[in-house]
């Protein structure tokens, strides 16, 4: 396959692009003359979005300038041994004048080593045991999670998806019509993957239900709300997390408000500046977590309990919550004219699935 190659200007958009079109998960930045100027991966983008740059910020301010290189005709131990130190995946190969050849990812040389390495999340837990309010009269009949985009329910996009991460057992949380959840999913057989159900017998939250986990996790889980519709790859929130040495990681969305109005700053009386329609950006909470084993003792038993507040618990004690900023597609489904939304991008964009 030919890597599409950037030139430093390009924007980080762009990046973005290649990065999730090829298979090696990795950007090349080259100057005129195909000299290596840098190499842009999943996490750079994030780290550039929670820096406070945007997509249209150009990709020399979020590469890294000085990516680990191997020589052309490098033996395979020399590069998997560079790999290995370097804790990286994927190496530049570069000529005697540093310009860029190829790309040589630790799946080409070694693709055992490269699964068992991305093998992901222990489990997932998906609650889906809202009622599903805003999108009445829709959801009379059944839950929110189970609405049609595109002629698949919105519970089996989300399984799809956490299948490519590399997860192998889902637990669904349910309470409100989980009849309709569990006579179409079963127990996952047919879609290749184990579910088991956390059966609610109140309204425990977006948290509660994982004091009915049956088992503890080795690893981290990844918990998300039914009702969340997203094409991020999972697999980076595992990698972002483990980097991170936290127990908990919350996935957040870039949220932008435009004021229609030229905002006076003022003190007293006073103008002191003129802005004219800005902009503020938030990054809000996105319904999908990181959470590593330990962290489970702090959910109460029985007992109502958002992810907020698991949140909120861990900031007071002083255990630090990282977040990972998403920049791919996400939608909660929150109203009739956001369900309208998402059917018409998966019509137009079905390779998302």
């Amino acid at each position: 396959m030919i890597e599409k190659l950037l030139s430093p200007n390009s924007k980080l958009v762009e990046a973005v692009r290649v990065i999730e079109k090829s298979i090696r998960r990795i950007a090349i930045v080259v100057d005129e003359d195909r000299k290596l100027l840098g190499t842009v991966t999943d996490g750079d983008v994030r780290r550039a979005l929670l820096a406070g740059e945007t997509l249209e910020t150009e990709v020399s301010k979020a590469m890294n300038p000085h990516p680990l290189t191997a020589p052309e005709l490098s033996a395979e131990a020399h590069i998997l041994n560079l790999m290995k130190n370097g804790n990286v995946l994927a190496i530049p190969i570069v000529d005697e004048r540093s310009r860029f050849l190829q790309i040589v990812h630790l799946r080409d040389l070694c693709p055992s080593e490269f699964e068992q390495a991305s093998s992901g999340f222990d489990f997932a837990v998906i609650m889906a045991g809202g009622e599903g309010m805003r999108l009445r009269p829709i959801t009379e009949k059944i839950p929110k999670p189970m609405v049609d985009i595109g002629g698949v329910p919105l519970l089996q996009r989300q399984i799809t998806r956490l299948k490519k991460a590399g997860i192998k057992k889902i637990y669904f949380s349910v309470n409100y019509l989980s009849h309709v959840i569990e006579d179409y999913l079963k127990d996952g057989s047919e879609l290749g993957i184990e579910i088991c159900y956390l059966r609610e017998k109140k309204k425990m939250g977006t948290g509660g239900a994982l004091s009915l986990l049956p088992e503890r996790p080795q690893k981290p889980i990844l918990v998300m709300n039914g009702d969340v519709l997203t094409t991020f790859n999972f697999a980076s929130l595992f990698q972002f997390h483990l980097k991170q040495g936290v127990e908990l990681t919350v996935a957040a969305i870039d949220y932008h408000i435009k004021i229609p109005f030229g905002v006076i700053q003022a003190e007293g009386s006073c103008v002191l500046d003129l802005v004219e329609k800005p902009s503020q950006r938030f990054l809000c909470n996105a319904g999908i977590y990181s959470l590593s084993p330990e962290i489970l003792q702090r959910v109460p038993a029985d007992s109502y309990y958002n992810m907020t507040d698991l949140m909120n618990d861990c900031l007071k004690d002083g255990k630090p919550v990282s977040v990972f900023p998403i920049h791919e597609y996400w939608s909660d489904i929150g109203t009739p004219a956001e369900l309208d939304q998402a059917r018409n991008f998966f019509s137009q964009n079905e390779a998302l699935t």
